[in-house]
């Protein structure tokens, strides 16, 4: 698949993998969010004083505010991307429930002027994910920027409804893969040969 053609199907994908995220229930999207919740304090197990980046809800996107504010609670700080300059890397600047806010890309909120920090751990919004572990974003290669330049680099954990799979998004050689992605029927481990697989923790999830 050529370069033009590639970027043509994947905003068509793109476009309807929204769609369906749109369209689902808002009771099953509740639910969803809920064992999401549940899963990544599971992966997360000691948050204390680690800063956790997370991305503020968009377009029905899983929700990670009511967790992050658990995770304060239990000592760690947190985080949001913010776009500083059109095809330029991010940079993560602290959050608190009294942070100054103001609106970014997409008309999204993000920290007028708190610090920036380098996260420990990156939760990452899906439009959608493969099964290699590769994330398809919203197009504008953000995340992909940002990831192949910070020190020390995150782990990164991709979260999104289990609606957004699909067996491959063609990554290229500017796709990052994601160490985790976590959906609301398990945790999925990013292993050598490009297969993402379940810990023991995920797979009694995954059956039930």
């Amino acid at each position: 698949m050529d370069e033009q053609t590639l970027k043509t199907w994947r905003t068509a994908l793109r476009a309807e993998l929204i769609a369906r995220r749109l369209a689902a229930n808002p009771e099953d999207r509740r639910r969803w969010n809920d064992a999401l919740d549940a899963h990544i304090e599971a992966l997360l197990a000691d948050v204390a004083e680690k800063i956790i980046a997370f991305c503020w809800p968009y377009q029905a996107e899983y929700d990670a505010r009511s967790l992050i504010l658990r995770f304060l609670g239990h000592g760690a700080r947190a985080a949001l991307p913010v776009v500083v300059a059109s095809r330029q890397p991010m940079v993560f600047r602290q959050w608190t429930p009294e942070t100054r806010m103001v609106a970014g890309v997409y008309d999204i909120p993000v920290p007028a002027d708190s610090p920036e920090v380098v996260p420990d751990v990156a939760l990452i919004a899906l439009a959608g994910f493969d099964d290699a572990g590769y994330r398809l974003g919203y197009g504008a290669g953000f995340f992909d920027r940002t990831l192949a330049v910070i020190e020390p680099r995150p782990m990164t954990v991709g979260v999104g409804f289990e609606l957004a799979r699909v067996p491959t998004i063609y990554p290229q050689w500017h796709d990052i893969p994601l160490d985790y992605v976590v959906t609301e029927v398990g945790i999925r481990r990013r292993e050598a040969g490009s297969v993402m697989q379940s810990p023991p923790t995920a797979q009694k999830t995954i059956r039930n």
